[in-house]
């Protein structure tokens, strides 16, 4: 008796512990069910590796999540998670050309996505012929503004 009563427990915790992970004060607007750990692999201490993907002209003049003006050559990159004003090294595993980059967005919206660069850094590390490639990130300095 004793032992279906601690399993029936066990059986009541983990369902109350499965809906509550499930609740929180609010989703953001774009929200993906797999975090980002999911498409990144580790490659050292702050560092991580997966795939970038860059963005340009139709987004060009627009506000981004940091309330900045988009600019397309600037060397700035969207980001799900890392705050505001970090400063990310990313460097294309295929070429080995690197840009250091300041996170002024959110994105990519793509799963498989790991950054989206804006259109200067992907050209400086040799990723417009692709659209897109693997690449490592380092970074280098966490900025403070978290929107």
């Amino acid at each position: 008796m004793t032992a279906l009563l601690i399993r029936s427990d066990i059986v009541v915790l983990l369902a109350a512990a499965a809906f509550l992970s499930g609740c929180g004060t609010g989703a953001p607007r774009f929200r993906s069910d797999r975090p980002d750990a999911a498409s990144l692999t580790p490659a050292g201490p702050h560092q991580l590796e997966g795939v970038a993907s860059y963005y340009a002209d139709e987004f060009q003049g627009r506000k981004t999540s940091s309330g900045e003006t988009f600019d397309m050559n600037d060397m700035t990159a969207a980001h799900r998670t890392l705050p505001f004003g970090t400063r990310v090294k990313v460097t294309d595993v295929e070429t080995g050309k690197s840009v250091v980059v300041r996170i002024n967005d959110r994105g990519p919206f793509k799963d498989d996505r790991v950054i989206d660069l804006s259109l200067g850094a992907a050209k400086q590390i040799g990723l417009i012929a692709n659209g897109t490639g693997r690449v490592i990130l380092e970074i280098l300095e966490f900025g403070t503004q978290s929107k």
